[in-house]
């Protein structure tokens, strides 16, 4: 009895160890899956979808998640949640790693929706980035929908957001940079739209990106807070046109303390003399900030420009690209 007893107690012992070994081999696969994960239509790499990736990563982790997504179009519509945070999306190329969707405002919801009713702007989006710490390069993120109203192709509302090499692409409302506390960096972007196809009430920086009107309309639709000192600052970047475009501002207030800088930005001539649009409300004259520094380019003529608009002095500018994205944690966007 008494060495039947020690055979069993052998074994056990045995089967802990390797129970345990087992447990610590799934761990360091798990820590090291945690760091790093690849997405592949073919499915030779660990998830087959952008989503799947997403939320196998450690809720609020502390340390930058890179998915690695291969060349493919991803019909997808993504959401990267606030506890999903320091998650970054890597294309293998921005021409052939493509995030697309065709949702719009009026489009009916699925039928296997919680609520039957339809899209709005708020969830038209093809990426929608929730979590903070977000980071994104190498990317195409498009709404595909065509003309048939707001359609977001990327809706940004978390804090401490770094673009880097995307295309962004839709008609209305392409690039919706929402909620006041949220800072954002745009940087070598291509950024196209038909109306208000940037909008929204974050701080946010667009260095460096190609931004192209697809109509005669309006480029950026800013809701800035009334107690928020930046708004959206475009710095070195080039404004393009499609065929037959004539007759673009550069913006409206869509809420009335709208703050918008141009900087040493190239202006083309579809641009209007005006430069900027009241929305019908001459009480946005007194509000808004709508500002310009040391623009070229044939759009940049400021001689017939709205009497309420800025030509900054050099000191206002530098206190600007000072403080921008100024807070007690002394972010740096451009850290990796």
């Amino acid at each position: 009895m008494i060495s039947l007893l020690k055979k069993h107690a052998q074994c056990m012992l045995a089967f802990t160890v390797m129970f345990s070994a087992a447990r610590v081999e799934a761990s360091t696969a798990q820590t090291k899956n945690l760091t790093e994960l690849t997405v592949a239509q073919d499915g030779t790499g660990d998830y087959k979808t952008i989503q799947e990736a997403v939320n196998a990563v450690r809720d609020f982790s502390q340390q930058q998640v890179t998915i690695h997504i291969r060349r493919g179009i991803y019909p997808e519509k993504i959401v990267i949640p606030a506890w999903k945070t320091h998650v970054f999306l890597l294309g293998d190329d921005t021409a052939n790693t493509i995030i697309t969707n065709a949702d719009y405002s009026g489009k009916s919801l699925p039928s296997n929706a919680e609520t039957p009713g339809k899209y709005s702007t708020f969830n038209s989006y093809t990426l929608q980035v929730k979590g903070n710490d977000f980071r994104a390069e190498k990317l195409t993120i498009e709404n595909k929908a065509g003309r048939v109203g707001q359609a977001v192709a990327l809706h940004a509302e978390a804090d401490r957001c770094v673009f880097n090499d995307c295309r962004i692409t839709g008609n209305q409302d392409t690039l919706f940079a929402a909620t006041t506390n949220s800072r954002q960096l745009y940087q070598n972007c291509y950024i196209e739209g038909t109306t208000d196809f940037i909008f929204g009430d974050a701080t946010a920086v667009f260095q460096n990106c190609v931004i192209k009107s697809l109509a005669n309309s309006y480029i950026i639709a800013a809701s800035t807070a009334a107690n928020q000192p930046y708004g959206f600052v475009f710095i070195n970047c080039k404004l393009t046109a499609g065929a037959g475009v004539q007759k673009v501002f550069l913006g409206k207030p869509w809420r009335p303390y709208a703050k918008v800088v141009f900087y040493k930005c190239e202006l083309g001539s579809h641009i209007a003399p005006q430069g900027w649009h009241n929305w019908n409300n001459p009480a946005n004259e007194s509000t808004a900030f709508y500002a310009e520094f040391q623009n070229t380019g044939s759009g940049a003529d400021a001689s017939q420009r709205v009497s309420w608009a800025r030509q900054l002095s050099p000191d206002e500018m530098k206190d600007i690209l000072l403080h921008i994205f100024n807070k007690k944690d002394n972010w740096d966007p451009e850290a990796k």
